[in-house]
């Protein structure tokens, strides 16, 4: 399958699949996805608020002050011309007032009465009720991701809570009798370094990773036994090496044995090609996502096909890949698309290819921000844009 259309059939899996929304109080939904649009509670402001400290004034000058105003309270009106309050930053405009005067440009008699000249400049001193919103208005479409900005706009507008998208969860399954777990690999043994980084991953695109698992023999039943366990908890299990027809590769058999459905089975990708992701039936959508057991190979197919799936699970769109622009040379891969693991720059705009980039190797992922993307038939040189997959490096980006 093409590498395009694999990407998006796994994120419209995830759209189709995603849960019900749930709501979440404000200091639990910092990361979430809003599933509904995000409305106004009330004019925003709610009142005509002062952006100074000084008077607010009825009329022309001088004027007597009839007492104060701070933020929180709720002055009487201005009744009559030549009446002021003192007036704090945040505070309710009486009704009736004209205009507003800054303390600075003020001065008070010795009658106690105030003088001064309201300024005229391009901003004004009070805000007024729908300046920023009005009641009904949509501030935000469902699918914004949940930040500390959007938390503040939701406080403002005086919510408690907010709708969400459930927060996918995600287990981990590594197939191999070969590997270790700890040590240095020697002895025809290797050492895993799939199940270590893989829910690091996970959690970089948005899901809760419930589990971790293995090496789990080479043997049907290992397979279908840790593969059952899995979903019964989460709704995508990621399994690592098997995804070829070896005499040891068991999840195309287990596949058959559950009754899963193939949204992608192998992906015209270099590297990473024998990559898969089927539907399982049951009571609710759960996927099983095959990753190759070269490491290289089983991050690209995570990026590829669990990323967008995530994704759509969470609601959030897919977003199109940013062009780069390359600093050197990257060949093509005939039919295949070429992911070729590439250094940005500060400004993050020109992309350097790294070495150590075999599918087995681990060395250039760590010194890259993420892929080239060199469409098929074709070839990029130096000077050329390309799109660009990102990996997804926060918290903590390199």
């Amino acid at each position: 399958m093409d590498w395009e259309q694999a990407r998006s059939l796994a994120y419209q899996a995830g759209v189709a699949a995603a849960g019900r929304a749930e709501r979440v109080p404000l200091a639990d939904a910092d990361g979430r996805t809003l599933a509904e649009p995000l409305r106004a509670l009330t004019d925003l402001p709610a009142f005509p608020t002062s952006s100074i400290d000084g008077w607010a004034v009825r009329g022309p000058g001088p004027w007597l002050p009839e007492g104060r105003v701070l933020a929180g309270g709720t002055p009487p009106p201005l009744s009559r011309d030549g009446a002021c309050v003192e007036i704090a930053t945040g505070a309710m405009v009486p009704e009736g007032a004209t205009a507003l005067v800054r303390i600075e440009d003020s001065t008070t008699g010795p009658d106690g009465r105030v003088s001064g000249e309201p300024r005229n400049g391009p901003v004004p001193d009070w805000r007024l009720p729908g300046e920023e919103a009005h009641r009904g208005e949509e501030l935000l479409p469902a699918g914004t991701p949940i930040d500390p900005a959007v938390i503040g706009v939701a406080a403002t507008c005086g919510y408690s809570d907010v709708p969400v998208y459930p927060v996918p969860r995600a287990a981990m399954l590594v197939f191999g009798d070969e590997l270790l777990t700890e040590g240095p690999p020697g002895a025809g043994r290797v050492r895993d370094s799939l199940g270590p980084q893989v829910p690091g991953w996970l959690r970089r695109n948005g899901a809760t990773v419930t589990s971790v698992t293995g090496p789990v023999k080479d043997t049907l039943d290992a397979h279908l036994d840790a593969i059952r366990s899995g979903l019964d908890e989460a709704d995508v299990v990621c399994t690592t090496g098997g995804t070829m027809h070896g005499p040891v590769d068991h999840l195309h058999p287990a596949l058959a044995e559950l009754g899963a459905d193939y949204i992608v089975n192998t992906v015209a990708v270099r590297p990473g090609f024998p990559m898969l992701l089927a539907r399982v039936p049951g009571p609710r959508p759960r996927f099983i996502a095959g990753l190759p057991g070269n490491p290289q190979s089983a991050v690209i197919a995570l990026i590829s096909l669990v990323a967008p799936l995530l994704a759509g699970l969470r609601g959030r769109p897919l977003a199109p890949l940013p062009l780069v622009e390359l600093s050197a040379a990257v060949r093509g891969r005939g039919g295949d698309t070429h992911l070729a693991l590439a250094a940005l720059d500060a400004s993050g705009r020109t992309a350097t290819p790294v070495g150590h980039v075999g599918s087995a190797m681990l060395r250039g992922l760590a010194n890259a921000h993420g892929f080239v993307v060199v469409r098929p038939g074709s070839q990029a040189a130096a000077g050329d844009l390309v799109p660009f997959l990102p990996l997804p490096l926060t918290p903590g980006e390199r």
